[in-house]
């Protein structure tokens, strides 16, 4: 089965320049390890952590005339479920509506339609992502969770050792 990101990049344009698109190709890493690393929610990670997640991903980046303004990441089954994660717009692309017109992009992909759950976690964009029609949990307690908040120093540290022996 071929999806929509298969076939041809799906891409939004906006009047000024701005590019959203899914295309892999066109994701610029060191931008998005470089702000995911100093992310509340993802400080540390390693580059190649990145990597794997948006090739497992539907991946899509935000473009200026200049190169890559932001990025967003969502997992998914592409049927039923959907796990918004890693979105941000650089610190000097803010202000401009970009983030709300990421989200409409994103929202409006082919794969991303008919969806029975979209998920997604944030600590302080409940606005944006409630203007998007995001809400909050209906019933909290029906999720659990298994959270590694030091995976990544973990990880660091184990490898460290190892290389001593």
């Amino acid at each position: 089965m071929r999806t929509h990101t298969e076939a041809i990049p799906y891409e939004v344009h906006r009047d000024d320049g701005f590019v959203a698109s899914d295309d892999p190709a066109r994701i610029d890493l060191d931008v998005v390890h470089g702000y995911l690393s100093r992310s509340y929610w993802s400080a540390g990670i390693p580059r190649e952590t990145v990597e794997r997640a948006a090739r497992n991903s539907l991946v899509f980046g935000l473009y200026s005339p200049g190169g890559q303004a932001g990025y967003a990441r969502v997992v998914t089954d592409r049927a039923s479920f959907a796990y918004l994660c890693d979105v941000f717009v650089l610190e000097p692309y803010q202000g401009r509506g970009l983030g709300q017109w990421l989200m409409e992009a994103l929202l409006a992909h082919p794969d991303l339609q008919g969806l029975r759950r979209f998920l997604l976690a944030t600590r302080d964009a409940h606005s944006l992502y409630s203007r998007c029609g995001f809400q909050p949990l209906g019933v909290p307690a029906s999720f659990m969770e298994r959270h590694d908040p030091d995976v990544y120093v973990r990880n660091r540290e184990e490898g460290a050792k190892g290389k001593e022996r």
